[in-house]
């Protein structure tokens, strides 16, 4: 299992390391003139872009550039007069703050959306596909998958407006989405993120029960479950205890992908629901051409895309003593 692990993570930071050259290299396609213009905004004069050119060292070599990028990431580098610590992602254009610090900041908004959601779906999502596999074919099945049916087909940008007029405008039942603090008030924290998650929940509810009720369907099928019933277990035993495990595998994989897509793919969500988390931050770093901050949001979300996938190989060893994980 360690040396698993050592070569996953090994192989996870080659990943990352080609995409921050591809990244790198996408940020300084753009003419080091107008990245200076970005920089400066309208007092730009020659005199100023050459200066901010040679502060931010768009004079050097692009490969000497990278370099002095990846150094800064690990032990921080000077940025024009400025000393940027590490894990130095640069200054943003717009409000000449370290971009590290400002994700960080806006991380615990996207954290606690991706948490809330991620509880809700499974729970029902997984209930749901379990009970439609174990009444097959019956009145319950039909009504779950028909329930996944309409939830797989909606949108959060057509949820989002419609669930805040009848839940927030209209009603009053809910308070407006906003953030507090898990550690301030955890009540506070649950009740301003309710309406983002139950509408993330509704929509992955559905493909969650569907993809429990297929797995479990396929697994009460194997060999392996009509031994156990013939050794006498109870129902309750098998559907459980053995034909659950089984059928986690493929629910385990979905998972850790949803989980990253939540975590890194939150633009809809935060914007439908004016929630000032990663997701807005990019969508705000694209519309001011924020070069730096754009950066370091691919960067965050490529990681937890490669975390994801570590921990979802390490899960199976854990949920099917089947696969091995010494390849």
């Amino acid at each position: 299992m360690l040396a698993f692990l050592v070569r996953r993570v090994i192989g996870a930071l080659l990943i990352l390391l080609v995409i921050s050259a591809i990244t790198f290299l996408l940020f300084f396609a753009v003419p080091g003139n107008e990245v200076a213009a970005l920089s400066c905004g309208k007092s730009c004069t020659p005199a100023l872009i050459d200066e901010i050119k040679r502060g931010l060292g768009l004079d050097q070599p692009i490969w000497q550039q990278y370099l002095t990028y990846l150094g800064g990431i690990f032990g921080g580098r000077m940025i024009g007069d400025k000393m940027c610590e590490a894990p130095c992602f640069g200054y943003s254009f717009v409000n000449r703050q370290p971009v590290f610090d400002t994700v960080v900041d806006r991380l615990p908004v996207t954290l606690s959306l991706a948490i809330g959601a991620v509880v809700l779906f499974l729970i029902f999502g997984v209930g749901l596909g379990m009970l439609a596999a174990l009444r097959k074919g019956k009145a319950a099945d039909k009504i779950a998958m028909g329930f996944a049916l309409v939830g797989g087909s909606m949108q959060i940008y057509v949820l989002a407006p419609f669930f805040l007029y009848i839940f927030v405008y209209s009603s009053d039942l809910l308070p407006r989405p906003h953030y507090v603090s898990f550690f301030d008030s955890p009540l506070d924290w649950a009740g301003g993120l309710i309406l983002p998650w139950i509408c993330l929940a509704l929509i992955h509810t559905a493909y969650y029960a569907r993809l429990t009720r297929s797995s479990m369907v396929d697994v009460l099928n194997e060999d392996f479950i009509r031994t156990v019933r013939a050794k006498g277990l109870s129902t309750r035993e098998v559907y459980v205890k053995h034909a659950f495990r089984g059928a986690m595998t493929p629910i385990a994989t979905i998972l850790g992908l949803d989980i990253a897509t939540l975590f890194a793919g939150a633009i809809i969500t935060e914007t439908s629901f004016s929630l000032v988390g990663v997701g807005q931050l990019a969508v705000n770093s694209v519309l001011a051409s924020d070069l730096p901050m754009m950066m370091g949001v691919v960067m965050l979300a490529s990681s937890a895309v490669v975390v994801a996938n570590i921990i979802v190989d390490v899960v199976y060893a854990a949920i099917d003593p089947r696969i091995k994980v010494t390849a």
